[in-house]
């Protein structure tokens, strides 16, 4: 199993900002310059899923398997003998809004998957968690 978090505290940005960038997965594409786009047929909610077009790669299924608004959620990509979970959390805390997320890539093949996706998504974290904070801030 591999897994890397990374995390952020930040006053520019409410849980309830976060929890409305993401939960409108259609317009995705608007804040994240590596997707042509995603789509949820329906409410962000466990046991939905998103259609993603990440730019340069094949299209992917991302099942949603657990939401609590304005605080977290946990998604899973499907990968040929492995799988990738990723989970957003937004905490409030003293010193302002922990904003944190973790990847974990598990199965016989996760090293590859890692090696392909997971590794690339996780060093981009610090930049796209500071887009992610901006964009929200406005919303």
């Amino acid at each position: 199993m591999w897994t890397k978090s990374y995390s952020i505290v930040t006053k520019d940005a409410t849980k309830e900002q976060m929890w409305k960038l993401f939960s409108d997965v259609n317009n995705w594409h608007t804040w994240d310059d590596g997707i042509e786009y995603a789509k949820l047929n329906g409410n962000f909610e466990e046991g939905n899923h998103i259609e993603l077009m990440p730019k340069g790669g094949p299209k992917v299924k991302i099942n949603l398997l657990e939401t609590v608004v304005n605080e977290s959620f946990l998604d899973v990509t499907n990968f040929p003998f492995a799988k990738m979970f990723d989970n957003h959390t937004f905490e409030e805390t003293e010193h302002g809004l922990k904003v944190t997320n973790t990847l974990t890539v598990k199965g016989a093949l996760g090293f590859l998957w890692v090696k392909l996706v997971a590794g690339k998504m996780a060093d981009a974290l610090p930049v796209d968690m500071m887009n992610q904070i901006k964009t929200a801030s406005r919303l």
